[in-house]
């Protein structure tokens, strides 16, 4: 297992512990965006997979933290929601599939920077026309680095996610810091965006 999976395990069995279920920031600010068939492409404990579900969506939650999936898959089947959960290897996916929504909140820079920037435009790819992305990253600035594996990760660019869109409708974007353990910061970049329709 890598660091980063074992950041996460250990991270997800203290939340289902202590029942935390909320959903953060970039969640929030994801959900009102999610419609049909939905992606949830690092879906950790799958807090918004469930929201995405109970408003109507069907959702694909893919995580690489066996915790997480067998959190979620507890959660869809006890309400009985329209989730299919699955552990798998991200940083290798083959992605692909049509989807109204594709979300990836906080997974790709856990990616070198090849990989990251590969499963960003597989993400694209399946996104159907009309149907819209939601990507978080962290980005250039990030000074907590606890949780990458040294194997490799992906602090984007201040405006790369901007550019990987070009063509898109830019429907949000926010550049965010957070304070982190031992004085460090998280820097963190959200884009939701629309593909283009069809001509």
């Amino acid at each position: 297992m890598s660091k980063s999976i074992d950041f996460f395990e250990t991270q997800f069995r203290r939340q289902v512990a202590g029942g935390e279920q909320a959903l953060n920031p970039f969640e929030l600010r994801a959900l009102p965006h999610l419609r049909g068939r939905v992606l949830d492409f690092g879906c950790g404990l799958g807090n918004l997979a469930v929201a995405a579900a109970r408003q109507g969506c069907s959702v694909l939650a893919l995580d690489g933290a066996p915790t997480a999936v067998e959190h979620l898959e507890q959660r869809a089947a006890a309400e009985s929601l329209p989730i299919e959960a699955a552990a798998a290897d991200l940083r290798d996916y083959p992605i692909d599939g049509d989807f109204d929504a594709v979300v990836a909140i906080g997974l790709l820079m856990f990616f070198d920077c090849a990989a990251a920037r590969r499963q960003l435009a597989r993400l694209q790819a399946c996104v159907r026309p009309g149907g819209v992305a939601v990507v978080n990253v962290l980005i250039e600035g990030t000074t907590f680095l606890d949780m990458f594996d040294p194997a490799g990760h992906c602090l984007f660019g201040h405006a790369e996610l901007a550019q990987a869109f070009a063509g898109w409708e830019v429907i949000d974007q926010a550049r965010e810091d957070f304070p982190a353990p031992g004085d460090t910061v998280k820097a963190f970049a959200t884009l939701v965006a629309r593909k283009p329709a069809v001509p």
